[in-house]
């Protein structure tokens, strides 16, 4: 079976067809910024579940993130040390699948805020792109800002042998949990490229790497800021191979998808690989919904772009004067407030 006419399936299965069928994600595994979902929230008393901000009756704010093993995760734990220590607000952070989980939680008003990928973002607000979105605009959906690069990072052992995107044909292939960006991403790489007889593994990050550490898999697609930390741990103990997308093959890509970009990941980035590895990249960025007032999203945009010199995560990318590139859907009234768009 193809890997489309599965993905159709999952999501026809999952009776993923309309809005309510996009909020029901909130409570599946996905993947979207590198990581599995684990359930584990942070903030406060470990509750999971949002109190809400939107309509100014509370100070907690629901924050959904992604999985453990990427970036959104670490990284919406220091956005939540900034805004406690800069605002009333208290966030509760929760381990999510990501992007299109997370949609589905700002649809559903169940997350105040949340970080997707752009592709996703812009997909859900048009209803269009991908199954889970079409014709089922996501009306609700507003954007706060945009972080940084998320990298296109396909991994695979040094003994496989696999060495360009050509060489993934007839492999088995981990294109993330189902129903994710990340997945999203790596089909739409896969047929731009013209690979389709692969065998398509679904899970997160971590467990991706299990499996190529296992043998059970020949290579795994990581969408997430680098160094990813599922990545690491693997290089640390595997002697791994990133392969390249670049030259035709990339440009192939960005001609199949507009939000494509280049992007390389540096040497030194993952023990063993100390070239440049040439690939592309969509953006993160922080949404919101539109029941999140004016005020509560300027506060807290405010106490995170007036202190990104407190972060520790992408502060290469992150700042106020970048925040709007790459920007895919309107602006809440408190983003565009802050950052005077």
């Amino acid at each position: 079976m193809s890997s489309e006419r599965t993905r159709r399936r999952f999501l026809e299965a999952a009776g993923i067809t309309g809005v309510a069928g996009i909020a029901a994600l909130a409570g599946c595994s996905g993947n979207g910024d590198g990581g599995e979902s684990d359930g584990t929230a942070s903030g406060g008393d470990g509750d999971t579940t949002a109190d809400g901000g939107g309509d100014g009756s509370s100070n907690r704010l629901s924050w959904h993130a992604g999985g453990t093993g990427g970036t959104y995760y670490p990284l919406s734990n220091e956005f939540k040390t900034i805004v406690e220590e800069n605002t009333d607000f208290s966030l509760n952070v929760q381990s999510t699948g990501a992007s299109v989980e997370n949609v589905g939680s700002l649809s559903s008003e169940s997350a105040d805020f949340a970080l997707i990928q752009n592709d996703i973002a812009y997909f859900a607000k048009n209803g269009t792109g991908i199954d889970t979105f079409q014709d089922n605009p996501i009306d609700n959906l507003q954007g706060v800002a945009t972080l940084y690069p998320e990298t296109i990072t396909v991994v695979t052992l040094q003994d496989t042998g696999i060495e360009t995107l050509g060489d993934l044909s007839g492999a088995t292939i981990n294109t993330g949990d189902l129903g994710s960006g990340t997945q999203v991403n790596a089909n739409q790489i896969l047929e731009a490229v013209g690979v389709s007889d692969y065998n398509e593994q679904n899970a997160g990050f971590s467990q991706a790497s299990e499996q190529l550490a296992n043998g059970d898999i020949d290579a795994a697609f990581v969408v997430g800021g680098w160094p990813v930390g599922a990545i690491e741990d693997l290089a640390n103990t595997n002697d791994i191979h990133i392969v390249s997308i670049e030259g035709d093959d990339r440009e192939t890509v960005k001609d199949a998808a507009s939000w494509f970009a280049d992007d390389t990941i540096p040497g030194g980035t993952y023990s063993g690989l100390e070239e440049d590895i040439e690939t592309v990249a969509v953006q993160a960025m922080v949404a919101t919904h539109a029941g999140v007032s004016a005020d509560t999203v300027e506060t807290v945009t405010a106490a995170v772009f007036d202190n990104v010199d407190e972060l520790s995560i992408k502060t290469d990318f992150i700042g106020a004067d970048s925040a709007q590139d790459g920007m895919s859907i309107e602006l809440h009234q408190g983003a565009s407030a802050y950052f005077g768009e």
